[in-house]
């Protein structure tokens, strides 16, 4: 079940005696794990009906005789069982040695009374174990995975619908950016903003642009865009208030040139028909970086790519080997990229 379904049974006290938690998506494993601890009231300094046990440290044999144990002037008994690596293929020689057949006999009659929760932080499991079997088969299992950019999109404009706000679509689309569309982030930073625009109700581009920090790479980002459009002046202004910061020239086009270089492997595949997901896959980034990309290379032939990739490597070496004043290299290349991007 989703996140959103799973809040709604436990507000409904339906609980199971098994959870697995699923997932990589750190904001939904947080409120997954808020609800629980509302829900049975637990005080995580000194509650007789809880405990949380790491597995990199704790023994099997600890948390099944916690999860046998009846509840002390309560109902039920809640189990945390954090980092249980020993459901996937991964090999830790600082970890104990767990007996997972012990495991295995527990989620085949598990106590009533007590909800044994595993917070499982990785994309996968090893379906061939027994016991990672045995787990899938008798817990109800709560999905936090990382959401798509959709699902992101809808989950976001829910949070702003329900809090009675408006965001027009450009602000909508820049929060995207600046939050680099993890969830995480986005729900830190929209908080801001609404508690910013409480009294307005709408949240505007500039109310964006005002709250939300930039990154470096989110600089270099707009920086790449202006010189792509021939905006030598933006781009060398922006260059500049990057330098007043404290930004090394060659820490500003090192980034530079990882986003040219990333639009050259966006637009040589492209040109071999791969799509969105599956650029994402080969390259190993956000789907929605290659979104991006894809959006800003499709004005531009191959071959300009790679001569502007060119020449930032050939920039890069020569202000390494201090042949030229690396100020002057780098303003030099804006002015010459973008007077020919007039053309």
């Amino acid at each position: 079940m989703d996140v959103q379904t799973a809040i709604q049974t436990l507000k409904q006290q339906e609980f199971k005696p098994i959870y697995l938690v699923l997932g990589t998506e750190d904001y939904l494993q947080r409120k997954i794990r808020e609800e629980f601890l509302k829900k049975f009231k637990v005080d995580e300094e000194d509650d007789l009906n809880f405990m949380s046990f790491d597995m990199e440290t704790t023994a099997l044999e600890d948390v099944v005789a916690e999860a046998e144990t009846l509840p002390f002037f309560g109902d039920y008994r809640l189990i945390f069982v954090e980092t249980p690596y020993f459901l996937t293929g991964e090999k830790k020689s600082s970890s104990i040695e767990q007996n997972t057949d012990l495991l295995v006999e527990y989620l085949k009659n598990p106590v009533e009374s007590t909800v044994l929760v595993f917070f499982a932080n990785y994309e996968k499991l090893d379906e061939r174990k027994k016991v990672t079997k045995q787990l899938k088969k008798a817990a109800e299992i709560i999905d936090v995975k990382p959401l798509s950019e959709q699902e992101v999109r809808r989950y976001i404009q829910k949070q702003i619908e329900q809090a009675g706000v408006r965001m027009d679509k450009d602000a909508f689309d820049l929060f995207l950016r600046l939050t680099d569309m993890e969830l995480s982030k986005m729900m830190r930073e929209l908080e801001k903003l609404l508690l910013f625009s409480n009294e307005e109700k709408s949240i505007t581009t500039e109310t964006v642009s005002s709250l939300v920090p930039k990154s470096l790479e989110h600089n270099i980002f707009d920086m790449t865009n202006y010189v792509l459009k021939g905006n030598a002046d933006q781009a060398l202004r922006l260059y500049d208030d990057l330098h007043l910061q404290g930004e090394e020239t060659i820490k500003i086009n090192a980034i530079l040139l990882s986003q040219l270089r990333l639009l050259l492997q966006t637009k040589i595949l492209m040109r071999i028909g791969y799509q969105q997901a599956n650029i994402a896959d080969t390259l190993k980034i956000h789907p929605y970086r290659v979104k991006l990309a894809m959006q800003q290379v499709r004005a531009f032939d191959e071959k300009t790519v790679v001569n502007l990739v060119d020449e930032l490597v050939e920039m890069d070496y020569q202000i390494k080997s201090g042949q030229m004043d690396k100020e002057f290299l780098f303003q030099l290349f804006v002015l010459k990229t973008a007077n020919q991007m007039r053309k």
